[in-house]
C-alpha cells in the first residue's frame, strides 16, 4: 500500500488523515480541529503541526496541505475566511519550516477537484471542470488528468457581477430562491463556462450537491453534468495524491 498524508485547511475546520493512494480510502482516523478564530498564520500552522504529529507518519511519507487561497509558487495570494495576513505570505515555506519536512501546498478547490477525477465520478479524457457551489463558487480544471491550478471561475464577471454573487448556494439561500429560480442562474453560469472552455464534463460539488436531483435535471447543456461523490474527504484525498506526484490514469469513457 502506498500512503500519503492529506491536510485540508478550511475557514471553520482543519482535517487530516493518511490516505491509501491506490484507492483513495482513509487508512487512519480522520482528525479534525476547529480553525482558530481569526485564522492567523501562526495559529493555523500550530494546529496543522499537531494533527500531523498525531498521525505519526514517517518523514518520508508525502504530505499535502490544501488551503482556501490562490497559491502561486508557494505564496498565498488571497485569503478566504482566514486572516488577511496570509495574502502574499510564503505559506508553503512557513508550513515546511514548522513541520520540518517538504510538503505539497495547493488551493483547496484544486485538491478537491483533482480527487474527484482520481477517485470519484470525474475520470474522463479532455477538460473536466469541477465546481463547488457553496458560500462562493470554487473551481478546478483538470486536463487529461493534469491539474491546471487557480482557475477561480467563481469570479468570472457575468452580467455585471462576480458569478458567485448570483449563482452560489449562499445566493440561493439568502435570496430565498426556489430550485427553479436558482436553476435559471446556474444555466446562465454553466452556459458561459461551456462557451469559454468547451469542457468534456462538469462535476458539481459543495454541500448542495447532496440535493443534486433538485436542480441538475433542470439544466440543459451540451456538456454532461454530474454531482460530485467524495463529499468532505475530497480535500484530504486530493492533497495527499498531489503530494505523491500522482496524475490520473484516465479511463476510455465517462464515469458517473
Amino acid at each position: 500500500m502506498t500512503r500519503a498524508i492529506g491536510v485540508d485547511v478550511g475557514g471553520t475546520g482543519i482535517k487530516a488523515a493518511s490516505v491509501d493512494l491506490e484507492t483513495g480510502e482513509l487508512v487512519s482516523e480522520r482528525l479534525k480541529v476547529a480553525t482558530p478564530e481569526g485564522g492567523s498564520p501562526g495559529a493555523i500552522v500550530r494546529e496543522v503541526v499537531g494533527l500531523v504529529e498525531q498521525l505519526e507518519a514517517d518523514r518520508a511519507t508525502p504530505l499535502g496541505v490544501c488551503f482556501p487561497a490562490v497559491v502561486v509558487h508557494g505564496r498565498t495570494m488571497s485569503a478566504a475566511n482566514v486572516s488577511h495576513e496570509w495574502i502574499g505570505l510564503e505559506a508553503e515555506r512557513l508550513f515546511e519550516d514548522h513541520l520540518g519536512r517538504d510538503i505539497h501546498f495547493v488551493n483547496d478547490a484544486d485538491a478537491a477537484g483533482f480527487a474527484e477525477v482520481k477517485y470519484g465520478v470525474a475520470n474522463h479524457p479532455g477538460l473536466v471542470i469541477v465546481t463547488t457551489l457553496g458560500t462562493g463558487i470554487g473551481s478546478a480544471m483538470i486536463y487529461n488528468g493534469v491539474l491546471v491550478p487557480n482557475s477561480e471561475l467563481g469570479h468570472l464577471e457575468l452580467d455585471g457581477h462576480d458569478a458567485e454573487k448570483r449563482a452560489s448556494n449562499r445566493a440561493r439561500e439568502s435570496e430565498g430562491l426556489s430550485w427553479e429560480e436558482w436553476a435559471v442562474r446556474l444555466q446562465r453560469y454553466y452556459d458561459h463556462l461551456e462557451m469559454l472552455f468547451s469542457p468534456e464534463l462538469f462535476v458539481v460539488g459543495g454541500g448542495v450537491s447532496k440535493q443534486a436531483e433538485e436542480f441538475l435535471p433542470l439544466l440543459t447543456l451540451r456538456t454532461p453534468i454530474v454531482a460530485a461523490s467524495l463529499r468532505n474527504n475530497a480535500g484530504i484525498m486530493g492533497s495527499a495524491a498531489l503530494a505523491a506526484g500522482w496524475t490520473v490514469p484516465l479511463s476510455s469513457g465517462r464515469t458517473g
